[in-house]
C-alpha cells in the first residue's frame, strides 16, 4: 500500500497545509510519496523531502505547471497515480485541492472522499456533513481512494525525514485553460488558515470603515483577520477573510468573534478552535452557545477597552 500526496506550494515555498496531510497519510499507513509540480521547484522539493514520514519526492519541473491550472495538474496526477499503483491520493481540502481533486476522481472512475477529519482504517474515514452538525463515517471499496484532508483537524508533521528525490516528465499542456493573472490582497498579516489567533467581525460591526476596529485588535494580538459571510456580502471585508462553510475553515488556539451572531454556516468553519471568545450585545446570539467566554456588550465600547488593557 502506497500513498501519493499532491503538494500545494506558493512562490517557491511549500504550503503549511501539506504537513497535516502527511500526518493523515501516516495514520492510513503505507509508504508516502509527495508529488511536486511546477517550475523552479528545487526549494519546494527540498522542504518536502525533510518531512517526517515521506519516503520519496517526485518532481515535475516544467513550465506547463509554473502557474497552477487544475486542467493541467489533474492529468499529471492521474498519470502518476496509475504508473505508481497508489492505493490513496491525498491533497489538502483547500481551494487548491477542491479544484483539481474531483477531476482526478472522475478520471480514475472512483468516488472522492472529501474533507476528512479522522482516519479510522485504510478504507474508512470520518467527514463532517450538514455544515458540521453531523459526522459521516465513510467506507470505500474503490481500488484508489481519492481524498481531501481538512488540515485544521490533523497535527502538522515534524521535520526529520530524508526522502529520495526522483524527477519525471510532465503530462503536457491540456490546452483547456490559460493562466491570465493572480490578484492577491497582500499585506503582512498572518495567513488566516495558519494563524494561532483569529479575530473575526460580523455584520454587527456596521460598516467597512468600522471594520478597522477588528483589524486593529488582530494587529495588537499578532493574529489574522476573519469575517462572517454577512460581513463579506455587506462589503465590510474582502472575500478571502471569510470564515465558514463557504469560506475558510480555521482552528486557531484563540478565536475572537465580534459582532457576529454565529449562524451554523459560520460555526462550521471555526468551532474547532481551542478557545472561542464572543462579544455581542445580543445575549441570545447563537455564538454564545459555542463560546468558552462570552461578553454581552457593545463592541464599540468593549473592544477599545480591551485594546487599552492589552
Amino acid at each position: 500500500m502506497s500513498i501519493l500526496i499532491i503538494a500545494e506550494h506558493h512562490e517557491g515555498k511549500l504550503s503549511h497545509n501539506v504537513r497535516p496531510v502527511v500526518t493523515a497519510a501516516k495514520e492510513i499507513g503505507g509508504e508516502i510519496h509527495v508529488l511536486v509540480a511546477g517550475q523552479g521547484i528545487g526549494s519546494v522539493a527540498d522542504a518536502a523531502r525533510t518531512l517526517d514520514g515521506v519516503a520519496k519526492v517526485i518532481t515535475v519541473d516544467d513550465g506547463v505547471y509554473k502557474d497552477y491550472l487544475a486542467e493541467n495538474l489533474a492529468p499529471l496526477t492521474v498519470a502518476v497515480a496509475k504508473e505508481g499503483g497508489y492505493s490513496h491520493v491525498l491533497a489538502p481540502a483547500t481551494a487548491f485541492g477542491k479544484d483539481f481533486m474531483p477531476r482526478v476522481a472522475v478520471a480514475l472512475d472512483v468516488q472522492q472522499i472529501s474533507d476528512i477529519i479522522r482516519v479510522e482504517t485504510a478504507d474508512t474515514f470520518v467527514r463532517p456533513i450538514y455544515a458540521g452538525n453531523a459526522l459521516a463515517t465513510v467506507q470505500s471499496s474503490d481500488a484508489v481512494k481519492v481524498i481531501t484532508v481538512r488540515t485544521s483537524t490533523f497535527d502538522k508533521c515534524a521535520d526529520g525525514g530524508n526522502a529520495a528525490v526522483e524527477s519525471r516528465a510532465g503530462a503536457g499542456d491540456a490546452g483547456l485553460s490559460e493562466f491570465v493573472n493572480l490578484a492577491t490582497t497582500g499585506g503582512d498579516k498572518p495567513d488566516l488558515t495558519a494563524a494561532s489567533i483569529v479575530v473575526s467581525g460580523g455584520r454587527g460591526v456596521g460598516s467597512k470603515e468600522d471594520f478597522k476596529i477588528i483589524e486593529d485588535l488582530a494587529d495588537k494580538l499578532g493574529g489574522a483577520v476573519g469575517a462572517s459571510r454577512a460581513a463579506v456580502d455587506s462589503g465590510y471585508a474582502p472575500n478571502d477573510w471569510q470564515v465558514g462553510q463557504t469560506g475558510k475553515v480555521v482552528a486557531p488556539d484563540l478565536y475572537i468573534a465580534i459582532g457576529l451572531s454565529g449562524a451554523i454556516q459560520h460555526l462550521a468553519g471555526m468551532k474547532g478552535s481551542k478557545v472561542i471568545v464572543a462579544i455581542n450585545k445580543d445575549e441570545n446570539a447563537p455564538i454564545f452557545e459555542v463560546a468558552d467566554y462570552g461578553l454581552v456588550a457593545d463592541l464599540f465600547t468593549a473592544v477599545p477597552e480591551m485594546m487599552q488593557q492589552l
